[in-house]
This record gives C-alpha cells, sequence and structure tokens, in this order.
C-alpha cells in the first residue's frame, strides 16, 4: 500500500525491492578454511534445520539478515554504530569481531550489518552467517543491560496537533517501509516547520539517504501537513564522536598493515 501511495504522489522510492535470498548456516567449526577465506561461491549450506536469509539493500555496504525468528519483536530497533555502543548486546559484540564489520542495526525479526568498503560480503557472510546461528542455538539474551529505543513516534499528551500527525504519519506508512530495507528513521523532533529525524540502520550511510529524506519521507510529510516546511537529518554527538573513532582505528590498521 504504501509502495501505490508513493508511485501516486510520483514519490523518489524509500529503497529499491529486493527478492530475499534463502541461506542456511552452519557452525563455525564446520566452516571449511577455504570457504571462510571466500574462495568458495557456494552458499547453500544445511545444517541443524535453521534457515537464514540475507536481502539487500539500496545501500550496497549494508546487507539484512533474516534468521527466521523474533530478534527484538514487532516494532522493536535498536542501534549499534560502533563497538563502543555494543556494551549491553553479546550478539552485537560477536558481530563487532568479525573483521571488516562497521554497525550492526537489530529490528523487530532481522539484523542489518554494515561493512567497511574493503570488506567483501562473500568472505563476511560465511563467517556471520555462523555467528548469528551459533547464538541463537545458545539460547542467550540478545540484549543484556540495554533497552530497545523506545518509541519516539508514540504521541504524547503534551504533543500539539502538527506533531501528532507527523509522528501517525511516520510510525504507519515510513517507518515500515524503511525498516523493510533495513533500516529505520527516529523522530528526534519538530520546530519552525522543520521535522528532524535520525536515520539509523543501513539507511545512516545510504548514498541515497538524502534523496530518501527530501524526495520521499519530506515530499509525503509535506503532502499531508501543509506546515511542514522541511526535513533534515541529525545526528546525535555520541554517533559523531564514534566515527571519529572509528576512522581512527581504521587509519592505524592501514598504517600497520602497511610497517
Amino acid at each position: 500500500m504504501q509502495r501505490n501511495l508513493l508511485r501516486s504522489l510520483k514519490l523518489v522510492p524509500l529503497g529499491a525491492r529486493h527478492t530475499p535470498r534463502q541461506f542456511t548456516t552452519i557452525s563455525s567449526s564446520q566452516i571449511p578454511r577455504k570457504l571462510l577465506a571466500g574462495r568458495n561461491k557456494f552458499h547453500i549450506m544445511p545444517i541443524r534445520g535453521m534457515f537464514i536469509q540475507t536481502q539487500e539493500t539500496p545501500n550496497p555496504d549494508s546487507l539484512k539478515f533474516l534468521p527466521g525468528r523474533d530478534v527484538l519483536g514487532t516494532g522493536n530497533t535498536m542501534d549499534f554504530p560502533s563497538i563502543g555502543s555494543a556494551t549491553g548486546s553479546p550478539l552485537a559484540k560477536l558481530l563487532f569481531r568479525v573483521e571488516g564489520v562497521k554497525a550492526v542495526f537489530f529490528g523487530g525479526d532481522f539484523i542489518t550489518i554494515s561493512k567497511t568498503e574493503e570488506a567483501e560480503w562473500g568472505i563476511l557472510k560465511a563467517e556471520l552467517f555462523a555467528v548469528i546461528m551459533d547464538f541463537f542455538a545458545s539460547g542467550l539474551p540478545i540484549l543484556t543491560g540495554a533497552t530497545p529505543n523506545s518509541d519516539k513516534t508514540q504521541i504524547n499528551d503534551d504533543d500539539d496537533e502538527t506533531v501528532m500527525m507527523i509522528k501517525e504519519l511516520l510510525d504507519t506508512r515510513i517507518r515500515p517501509t524503511v525498516q523493510e530495507d533495513g533500516g529505520d528513521l527516529i523522530f528526534m523532533g519538530y520546530k519552525d516547520g522543520v521535522v528532524q529525524l535520525k536515520m539509523q540502520g543501513s539507511c545512516s550511510s545510504c548514498p541515497s539517504s538524502i534523496v530518501t529524506l527530501k524526495n520521499g519521507v519530506q515530499n509525503m510529510l509535506q503532502f499531508y501537513i501543509p506546515e511542514v516546511v522541511a526535513v533534515e537529518q541529525v545526528s546525535e554527538p555520541s554517533d559523531e564522536v564514534s566515527d571519529k573513532v572509528f576512522e581512527s582505528l581504521e587509519k592505524n590498521l592501514k598504517v600497520k598493515e602497511k610497517d
């Protein structure tokens, strides 16, 4: 329904649809060294009856993994933009240990993993499959000492009519579509006609994120709510610090490799 609405309004789609590819996985002890090295292109591997699907996202450096079971539950999301933010999730910490993983994002029934530009999915997939499968088999909690994003689109008693309408549109028409593409939009505020949103998961570093924000989200909000003048992407100070730390670490690793 959202797609039809976007087309009728002549908006740029929020993300290209892709047919999910089905994979099964094996434990880390069963993965051949050749496969871990990325030289083996076979991806369908039967093990223990667990099937993990992958789905491409509009961001070539982000891939959506669907383990076939709840991750955080319907409507819940959790963003881990760096390894430092993963202290409250045993699963996120394990995923960050895989070389080449840059960010992790949990949705209701999916995990979006973003890689560095230099890393190759052909090498990463086998290790990520093994980590995800082994973790779910362990029965450990996905989050410890951390809680999913609070529903910032929940309508509060002190919200004015415009904010209520913005939150309603975000929650019912926009966020579900963005989550299908492995990301999320978090409402951060509204002032002087400007809606502030924080992009997470595959959306946060997607080359087309600005196009999505302006030609997709902004146009839809303005169509229904004339008071909306613009939509801006915002980030929290902690996110900027995490990005700088990651860039510094990446540069240091490159220097060591050259030495």
